[in-house]
């Protein structure tokens, strides 16, 4: 089960597991895991949580086991890999703040692109934030096999150059943790069960080539039932080189992606799209997402994706 958060979100950025897990999770042997502390605002806010008949809300992990959720997975020993941002709104930029490079936010074709553009306007340097705050991973566990976290550790961290963006997606499988943080698709490894990433892989990276709107990112990291990777991303567009050199050109547009586990043969599946979130297949094999709405009255819409469709938007009108 994953479900999704958002920072600034009324439940105060908690973690509620409507579902209990069966099984011991395995601890890592890093002994610098955060404890758990009693958070009475989080047993508050399960309380308040209004949920469908038969269901029960309880706090599984909260503040200070890990802060501002916005994508977890939980691996096969139990344990959740918990994507936090720290830096939504302090250090990554969004064109609405900033309408007099629209045109040249829209007219970029690659992540240099959008750098040059910070550079010639002096956002970075105005800005110190953006190496101030850090995107990162997360592993949050239960020592005890019992019904809520009581440990965490710091998984992976250093997401916070001036060409990275929120961090948004993150898929357990196997033993590696797909994540997901603008401009990059990584591949992440704890070879020594500490705790702690010690092998960091992109596998593909040129994602993002505009400022655009800040949460049109990359994320809904899902395996396929053909047991590709499938994920997708926002109308901040793309010109992407692969693991295996292969180049991947979308600019003015979202799109959801596939590619194999290991990153190779990565193909762009259905176009058109706005800020499609998380992915879900259904049991027959078609694939669903979610498309973001524009903030102007519009509705918000659920799409099927199909091989080589285009839902018909476009970043500049």
């Amino acid at each position: 089960m994953r479900l999704r958060f958002f920072p600034g979100s009324s439940l105060l950025g908690l973690l509620v597991a409507l579902f209990m897990l069966n099984g011991q999770a395995v601890p890592p042997t890093n002994l610098a895991a955060q404890p758990a502390k009693d958070n009475p605002d989080a047993a508050g806010a399960a309380k308040r949580a209004v949920v469908a008949g038969g269901l029960q809300a309880t706090v599984w992990a909260s503040e200070p086991l890990m802060v501002n959720p916005v994508s977890f997975s939980f691996d096969g020993q139990g344990r959740a890999y918990v994507v936090e941002t720290n830096r939504f709104e302090h250090g990554v930029p969004d064109t609405r703040s900033f309408m007099y490079w629209l045109d040249e936010d829209i007219g970029s074709r690659s992540v240099e692109d959008r750098l040059k553009m910070y550079e010639k306007h002096k956002y970075g340097a105005k800005d110190k934030n953006f190496e101030a705050f850090d995107e990162q991973v997360r592993m949050v566990w239960s020592s005890t096999g019992g019904h809520a976290a009581d440990k965490s550790t710091v998984f992976a961290k250093g997401f916070n150059k001036l060409k990275d963006g929120v961090a948004a997606g993150v898929l357990a499988r196997k033993g590696q943790v797909y994540f997901t943080c603008i401009p990059d698709l990584y591949l992440l490894k704890d070879t020594k069960n500490v705790g702690v990433a010690d092998v960091k892989t992109s596998l593909a990276t040129g994602f993002g080539i505009r400022a655009q709107f800040l949460g049109h990112d990359l994320h809904g990291l899902r395996m396929g039932p053909d047991g590709r990777l499938y994920f997708s991303i926002g109308d901040r567009g793309l010109n992407v080189t692969t693991i295996d050199k292969k180049n991947l050109f979308l600019p003015d547009e979202g799109c959801v992606l596939r590619c194999d586990v290991d990153g190779k043969n990565m193909e762009i599946v259905h176009t058109g799209l706005r800020n499609p979130q998380e992915l879900a297949f259904d049991d027959f094999g078609n694939l669903f997402t979610y498309d973001n709405n524009c903030d102007s009255g519009d509705s918000a819409r659920w799409v099927q994706i199909t091989e080589g469709g285009d839902s018909g938007w476009r970043c500049g009108y």
